[in-house]
């Protein structure tokens, strides 16, 4: 007749040694979000400050390699170059196009910087993001006449990723990179056939003969496939014009190697779309000789960690890879896609 009277001890000692616990997350998550407020309030900017967040980004420098007093920014262009938007109750936050962006006005803002050291691996991305990178580099050499821009090739350098690499003052690629695939690419499904298959109709209302194009629930007409094939050929031309004005050489030169072709590194030195083929150590001597310094101390960006509990779950997400369906919306691009 005393077993009972022992179970329910038992199970009385449980729940409240859960309450406990309980009670012991609720103060340490208290504690941690006045924390966090604390620290956000008394982290935030005067009034005063000369320039914005956006302007002169506060990251932490970290020492890379190399010694000396002039420095040398290494800033990675990694994967096709998209911005990426988050949807979700915890939106991802991370935009590596804006990332970089904020990586070169740092150094910008930093007059012991003489030199960007831009490793690109990359099969390039949609045209803008690709043209604020290349335009951000120039403005960085333009801030000061002894700045220079070194691009260092790991392994894939095509379409908007050579497109960036075109503000470079000097072009390294590893013996078993790639680059090239200069040219527009605009692709986009069409559910015609599949759509009448299966009994699906397709209901557009329009202002203009010209406002569903690429609907892939009809046919492209041929006066639509003209209108953007003119777009694609305008863009195709300024790519063109980038890469002469970037590697010197006459547009008529280029536009037989425009075709969309990719080129290793030892035909693309040949061709002279790189200067040179070499490893890390090749790029980092290119940068000092090009600023005439001896030596240099390469440093590195790193966002600031952010604190607070909203911040946490807003990390806790998925791998920063792109989202495969924006691969496919019907949209212009400098991008290889075998």
């Amino acid at each position: 007749m005393e077993q009972p009277r022992k179970c329910s001890h038992v199970a009385f000692w449980v729940v409240l040694a859960l309450l406990a616990v309980l009670l012991l997350f609720s103060v340490l998550l208290n504690f941690g979000l006045f924390i966090s407020l604390a620290f956000t309030q008394t982290a935030q900017p005067a009034f005063t400050q000369r320039n914005g967040e956006d302007e002169v980004p506060k990251l932490i420098e970290r020492w890379s390699c190399g010694h000396g007093r002039i420095k040398a920014a290494r800033i990675a262009l990694e994967g096709a170059i998209f911005r990426e938007r988050g949807d979700g109750f915890f939106p991802a936050r991370y935009d590596k196009v804006e990332s970089i962006l904020r990586q070169i006005r740092k150094a910008q803002a930093d007059d012991a910087v003489h030199a960007i050291i831009l490793e690109v691996d990359s099969p390039g991305g949609a045209i803008t993001p690709s043209d604020e990178i290349y335009r951000a580099l120039l403005q960085f050499k333009k801030s000061n006449g002894h700045r220079k821009v070194v691009v260092f090739v790991r392994d894939l350098a095509a379409s908007g990723g050579y497109y960036v690499a075109m503000a470079g003052d000097r072009l390294v690629a590893e013996p078993t990179a790639v680059v090239g695939s200069i040219g527009v690419i605009m692709s986009t499904l069409n559910w015609k056939t599949l759509s009448e298959k299966i009994g699906l109709t397709d209901v557009t209302i329009k202002s203009g003969a010209n406002k569903d194009l690429l609907n892939p629930f009809h046919d492209v007409p041929p006066e639509q496939r003209a209108l953007l094939q003119a777009l694609i050929d305008n863009m195709y031309g300024h790519f063109v014009n980038i890469v002469a004005y970037g590697r010197k050489l006459d547009p008529s030169v280029v536009k037989p190697l425009a075709d969309g072709r990719i080129f290793t590194a030892v035909n693309a030195r040949e061709l002279k779309l790189v200067d040179e083929i070499g490893y890390w150590e090749q790029a980092v001597a290119a940068a000092q000789k090009l600023t005439n310094e001896r030596a240099l101390r390469v440093v590195r960006y790193e966002e600031p960690p952010q604190f607070g509990l909203f911040n946490l779950f807003a990390e806790a997400r998925a791998p920063r890879l792109v989202n495969p369906t924006a691969l496919e919306q019907p949209r212009l691009m400098y991008l290889w896609k075998p």
